[in-house]
Order: structure tokens, then C-alpha cells, then sequence
């Protein structure tokens, strides 16, 4: 007998749905990250899905299995497949998306032989993005997020991360992390706040009376917003690197993140070799960004302790910097993500984009991608039991694409905008080229 229970959505007869795992792993490594779970059309029967009306998965697999238990009249949305293929929603792991003013004058030095550092010492970089943000109001900074947001959600994020770290200041620490929070209401997208008042030592302080700053002034009254609801912030950020955070100072100010309650997801041995991935690791670290210059003792720590590894190939590209050693991450069993680190430093919305310089650059296979931009991205921010991948019980998150198999996301080069034909979240489409 049919089913006479409303649903939210239906989708039926699709070429293939690449759901990434059917078990309940919280992460792929190795091998693993090669052989993505994915289901493919046979000769009589496409594939589909169903979302129930909490948003949820209810139900995946082939038409001639799952048809027959629904009545069509129940569900809200019925969307027909036929030659498409669906992928889980992108989890943009690592981006800097509140921030004003453009580092276009940057891009320039860049290309003409200027290093990331000699940028920065010169007044550019971070802190010419600090002098912008403190000068703008939070709707003028919510405005230009929320313009973002969109546009990464056109290309496929589903869930992003943001972090605050252009203020530098309580008072626009603050700022930055209030803007985060009203983006919630605005986009609909999930939403991952990260703490990073450590990402650059403010004008007029040496290292040391930036991090007194942090942990006796700026965490605390961060710790009491998050306590009277006001914030809702997940992570701490530090900016470990030669010239800007030791390795000391960064362990004393993840440890008082650690101590409200904040994950520890921070910047490690982006330019220079300080160790920072074991120390992190060592702490307990749920994720360390860039990784380029990072040493065999920290990928040993870090796959003992399994503790993500979020490359940031736009960033590597750009900056022209040494590729992180991708392949022995993969190999020594680090859970491996992927973010845009959009930026104004490395101004990229899109994963599709990441994930074919990820293949390229780094020697990723494009299943290895597809894993670390859902659910590895999804552990890295402490998400993968609901976010990552389509399965029963987790949020029906996901791409259509406009295409038989969904490798075409990456081995068409900047053409997302004509794949991507609808993207859904929570069951509600929330994009569609149409």
C-alpha cells in the first residue's frame, strides 16, 4: 500500500547520485577517497531520492524500488532527473568572506615578483583589509557578504565556514562576527563562525601585547556573547607563521579558545616550517589550514590524532607557494578537505574551481576531491554526521547537475555556471539556472 505521508521533495530517474558513502564513517582517507559510493542508472531504472518535510533524507536509490512505496500527490516537489546527475552540496572548509575593500593594486606586486610577506610588511595584505573593515558599518559589511554568499551558493556551497580576523580590535572583532550572525538570517546556507583575532598582530602592538589582548580581554567577552546567545561562534583561528604568531604564543591562545568551548581549526605552516601541525595535533586540533611547508612529524601527528588537513589550492596557486604534499597526507591517513580561502587575497566563490586545481596542482584524483569538498570539508568543521554526504537521516543537501556524470563539474574548467542546474538545501531549492 502507497505511503500517505506528505513529503518535501522528490527527485527520480537521474543518471547517477553520488551519495559518498552509505556507512557511517565521518571521514575517508586513503584509498578510500578514491572509491566515492556512487549509484548509476541500469537499464530500467534511474536513481532518486526522497526528502521528507523535515528536510532530511529519507529515501535513495532506483525508481523500480522506491516509486511504487510513494503517492506522487503527497510530495511538494517532484523534479525529474532524466540525464542528470546529483552530488552532495559543496562545504566551503576555510573563507575570509567579511571584508571591504579590494586588494586588486595587490595582485599587481604579485605578478611582478613580490612575495606574500614583503606585501604585507609594506602595509598591504591583512592590514590593508583592517584599515577597511574598521572604517565600515556592519550593514556595509553585511551587505557585500551577503552578496557573496549568493554567489558561492550559485556555485554549489551549501555549508560554508567564515572567519572574523580583519578587525583585530574587540570592538571589530565583534563587528565582524555580528555581521556572521545576521548573514544566517539572510542566506539560506549553513553557516560555521570562526574566532580569528590572531590572524595578523595589529599596528602599534608587538606579538606579545597582541596575544595578552586575545586571551585576557578579547576571548573572554567572546566566551560571554556566546554564553548569552548572542554569538554563535565554533572555532578558534590563529595565524601561526615566522614574523607574525610562534608556535608558543599560537598554543597559549588556542588553548584559551579551547577553554570556552571552540574547536581549534587554525593557519599552520602556510610559509615557513614551525612544527605548528604537530603542536596542533597534539592539542587536539579538529583541522590545520595551508599545510604547504609542513615537515613528516606533522603528518604523522596529524594522522594519529586525525586531525583534518584543509588545503587551500587558490591560495597555493596565487601566491605561487610549494604545493602541500597532498598525496603523502592522502597516503598517511590525514582526513583531507578542501576551501576556496576566498579572500581578498584569492578571490574565488567557487569549489568546482578549487576541486580542478586541487586534481592539477596537488595530483588529486577527481573522486579524492569531490570527498575532501563534502564530507571530509564536513569533518573538518565538526559537521559530518548531518552534512557531506546523501544518505537516510542526513540534510538533503545537494547539486543537480546538467550533465550524465557528475566528473563533468571538473573537467569542464570554469563552466559550473551551465552544469550546475539546481541546488538544494534541506530539501528547498535555493538555486536554479532556470
Amino acid at each position: 500500500m502507497a505511503e500517505k505521508l506528505s513529503k518535501r521533495l522528490l527527485i527520480h530517474s537521474a543518471t547517477q547520485i553520488v551519495q559518498i558513502i552509505d556507512n557511517q564513517n565521518e571521514f575517508l582517507t586513503g584509498d578510500c577517497m578514491k572509491t566515492a559510493k556512487i549509484l548509476n542508472e541500469t537499464e530500467n531504472s534511474g536513481c532518486c531520492l526522497i526528502v521528507g518535510l523535515d528536510g532530511n533524507i529519507e529515501d535513495i536509490g532506483y525508481n523500480k524500488d522506491i516509486l511504487n512505496k510513494y503517492e506522487k500527490s503527497n510530495f511538494e516537489k517532484i523534479i525529474d532527473a532524466s540525464g542528470k546527475s546529483i552530488i552532495p552540496g559543496f562545504i566551503d572548509a576555510h573563507t575570509h568572506a567579511v571584508w571591504s575593500g579590494d586588494r586588486v593594486h595587490e595582485f599587481v606586486l604579485k605578478l611582478a615578483g613580490a612575495s606574500y610577506m614583503e606585501v604585507h610588511n609594506a602595509g598591504g595584505g591583512i592590514n590593508f583589509t583592517v584599515d577597511h573593515v574598521r572604517k565600515a558599518t556592519e550593514d556595509e559589511l553585511l551587505s557585500s557578504l551577503r552578496d557573496y554568499l549568493r554567489k558561492m551558493m550559485e556555485c554549489g556551497t551549501t555549508t560554508v565556514e567564515i572567519k572574523s580576523g580583519y578587525g583585530l580590535d574587540l570592538e571589530n572583532e565583534i563587528k565582524m562576527l555580528k555581521v556572521i550572525e545576521k548573514a544566517r538570517k539572510l542566506v539560506p546556507i549553513d553557516i560555521v563562525s570562526t574566532y580569528c583575532g590572531a590572524h595578523s598582530i595589529p599596528k602599534g602592538k608587538t606579538a606579545d601585547e597582541a596575544v595578552e589582548d586575545i586571551i585576557s580581554n578579547q576571548i573572554p567577552q567572546i566566551d560571554k556573547l556566546i554564553r548569552d546567545n548572542i554569538l554563535n561562534v565554533k572555532n578558534i583561528d590563529v595565524f601561526c607563521e615566522k614574523g607574525v604568531f610562534n608556535v608558543e604564543q599560537t598554543r597559549r591562545m588556542l588553548n584559551a579558545g579551547k577553554s570556552i568551548g571552540l574547536q581549534i581549526n587554525f593557519h599552520g605552516e602556510e610559509l615557513s616550517l614551525l612544527e605548528s601541525a604537530s603542536m596542533g595535533a597534539d592539542l587536539g586540533a579538529r583541522a590545520i589550514s595551508h599545510l604547504e611547508e609542513i615537515s613528516e612529524q606533522g603528518i604523522e601527528k596529524m594522522a594519529e590524532k586525525s586531525t583534518a588537513a584543509v588545503l587551500l589550492p587558490t591560495t597555493a596557486y596565487t601566491l605561487r607557494l610549494k604545493r602541500p604534499p597532498a598525496r603523502k597526507m592522502i597516503k598517511a591517513g590525514i582526513p583531507l578537505a578542501l576551501g576556496s580561502d576566498f579572500n581578498p587575497n584569492a578571490h574565488c566563490f567557487s569549489m568546482p574551481m578549487v576541486m580542478n586545481l586541487a586534481c592539477v596542482l596537488f595530483e588529486m584524483s577527481m573522486n579524492e576531491a569531490l570527498v575532501a569538498s563534502t564530507l571530509n570539508a564536513a569533518y573538518s568543521l565538526g559537521l559530518s554526521k548531518t552534512h557531506g554526504s546523501l544518505q537516510t537521516g542526513k540534510f538533503a543537501d545537494l547539486i543537480i547537475l546538467d550533465a550524465p556524470r557528475w566528473e563533468h563539474l571538473i573537467y569542464q574548467l570554469g563552466s559550473h555556471s551551465y552544469l550546475i542546474e539546481a541546488v538544494i538545501k534541506k530539501g528547498e531549492v535555493i538555486y536554479n539556472k532556470a
